[in-house]
């Protein structure tokens, strides 16, 4: 049966109208995944004999730190790592059981990247320990111990899938533990160091992160199970419709009625509000490249300018048309030029980008040109990036349900790594054009450089939207075949 599982979720991959691009994604992931393996593997040998060379024990010290490991673990699970997605109504009505239904997707959950990552730091780390003579039979134990605690990780990422208040709530309390003893106000590490190094020292205890892991799974299971039924968790929810008329925008004719409905898709479904929210986080990218004691290269600038003032351009930008996905092909019946439509998704971009520019302000604080730095960057992201979004809008195939934001195995992650991936292209000429005006003159020449690109492209929005506009027409009725695809 789970062979037959493995079949059809190959048949779903090859077959996708938007397989072409998955693929693509794929192979640049699997580069992303080798860049994070060998920096793990480096970190598993080198650390033992790096923390000794520093007149550290080894493994006093990474033990006192595992807490900051596994909560940041955690966090970046919330953020990035997506629950495994089924087609599960067609299986329902078919001779599977349910609980081979869960016990497959759960199984799926234990061979994610986020997972098997962490084998690449502690069996390595493991058997130096081994090697410089520690006790065998204690290296194992506690081997076994540490791994349970990240697959139980794996498994909150689940239950707390829903909650996506307890993102925040989370971040907001590590930074608080992590400033606390920074500044020698308090530290969390004396109270639970003991407890990773009695799973070294005490034989019995590596059971205590395996039982729970257990009785987590036990729970995670029956969780996944009672919503595994067509009236219950897979049902699809009607909430009570809300009216807005948003009246002050039918001035803009065509253009208001389009943003009409951004505005109410934004404010109404919690997919879309979940990606504004993360757009936020973009604002304080810049604190790791602007602060006085950043050893990033001054080139980098202008790269945190760009991601700064565009948090909203990359996160919801970059699913553009696939918001209006649900409705595309009613759409595309409708006497609705693309010109209209590009254009009101156009704006929605720019007035997100500068309400960015307008709250990164307080940048001003690390001095006049790097708040300039951002400004130019802005102006970049409104005249080349927002069209290099939309271009690339006319090849995006993958439907967005807005509708499915609860219920067992839905796809509940609205920021994910493809969206970053997709981006990169978008960040490389400016770098590029501000490394040259610094080569040629100085860094001011570059940041002219990089806002005069902008003001091109914005010079020639109209021969640029006709050619996305041809784009789109070309594309259409593939992309509305791709967009009936729900699973």
């Amino acid at each position: 049966m789970i062979a037959k599982f493995i079949y059809l979720e190959w048949k779903s991959f090859t077959r996708s109208a938007s397989f072409a691009s998955n693929l693509a994604l794929k192979i640049l992931m699997g580069f992303l995944v080798l860049y994070f393996t060998a920096l793990f593997l480096a970190l598993g040998v080198g650390a033992f004999y790096i923390l000794r060379e520093m007149k550290l024990d080894p493994l006093v010290t990474v033990n006192k730190f595992l807490i900051y490991y596994f909560v940041m673990d955690l966090i970046v699970r919330l953020l990035l790592q997506a629950i495994p997605v089924m087609n599960i109504r067609p299986l329902l009505i078919m001779p599977f059981k349910r609980q081979t239904i869960v016990h497959f997707s759960l199984g799926k959950t234990a061979l994610s990247f986020f997972n098997l990552v962490h084998a690449f730091f502690f069996l390595p780390f493991s058997a130096v320990l081994i090697y410089e003579g520690f006790d065998v039979l204690s290296v194992l134990l506690w081997l076994t111990a540490l791994y349970s605690i990240v697959f139980v990780n794996n498994f909150l990422n689940i239950l707390l899938n829903n909650k996506d208040s307890l993102l925040g709530i989370f971040i907001a309390v590590t930074a608080v533990l992590a400033g606390c003893q920074y500044y020698k106000l308090f530290d969390i590490t004396v109270y639970v160091y003991p407890f990773f190094e009695a799973l070294f020292h005490t034989k019995w205890a590596f059971a205590i992160p395996v039982l729970v892991l257990s009785g987590l799974y036990y729970w995670t299971y029956n969780y996944l199970k009672g919503d595994l039924y067509l009236d219950a968790g897979l049902s699809v929810k009607n909430d009570i419709a809300k009216t807005e008329n948003l009246t002050w925008l039918n001035q803009f004719g065509t253009l208001g009625t389009f943003l009409k409905n951004d505005i109410k898709l934004i404010k109404r479904n919690k997919r879309s509000k979940t990606t504004v929210g993360m757009s936020v986080m973009f604002l304080f990218y810049g604190l790791i490249f602007f602060n006085s004691h950043s050893n990033q290269p001054p080139v980098m600038q202008i790269f945190a300018g760009i991601f700064v003032s565009g948090g909203f351009l990359f996160t919801f930008g970059q699913f553009v048309p696939s918001w209006d996905s649900s409705y595309y092909q009613l759409m595309m019946t409708q006497n609705i030029p693309y010109r209209g439509y590009l254009n009101s998704k156009w704006w929605l971009i720019v007035i997100g980008t500068v309400i960015s520019t307008i709250l990164a302000s307080f940048y001003l604080y690390f001095g006049w040109y790097i708040y300039l730095t951002i400004v130019a960057g802005a102006i970049y992201n409104i005249g080349v990036n927002s069209h290099l979004v939309l271009l690339g809008g006319a090849f995006t195939k993958t439907p967005i349900d807005l509708s499915m934001t609860k219920g067992a195995f839905g796809d509940k992650k609205s920021f994910n790594v493809n969206t970053m991936l997709l981006s990169l292209p978008k960040l490389l000429l400016p770098v590029f054009l501000y490394w040259l005006g610094s080569y040629i003159m100085s860094p001011k020449l570059g940041l002219a450089f990089v806002a005069l690109a902008g003001v091109l492209g914005f010079m020639f929005r109209n021969t640029v939207f006709s050619l996305i506009e041809k784009i789109y027409k070309k594309e259409k009725y593939k992309t509305i075949e791709a967009y009936k695809q729900k699973s």
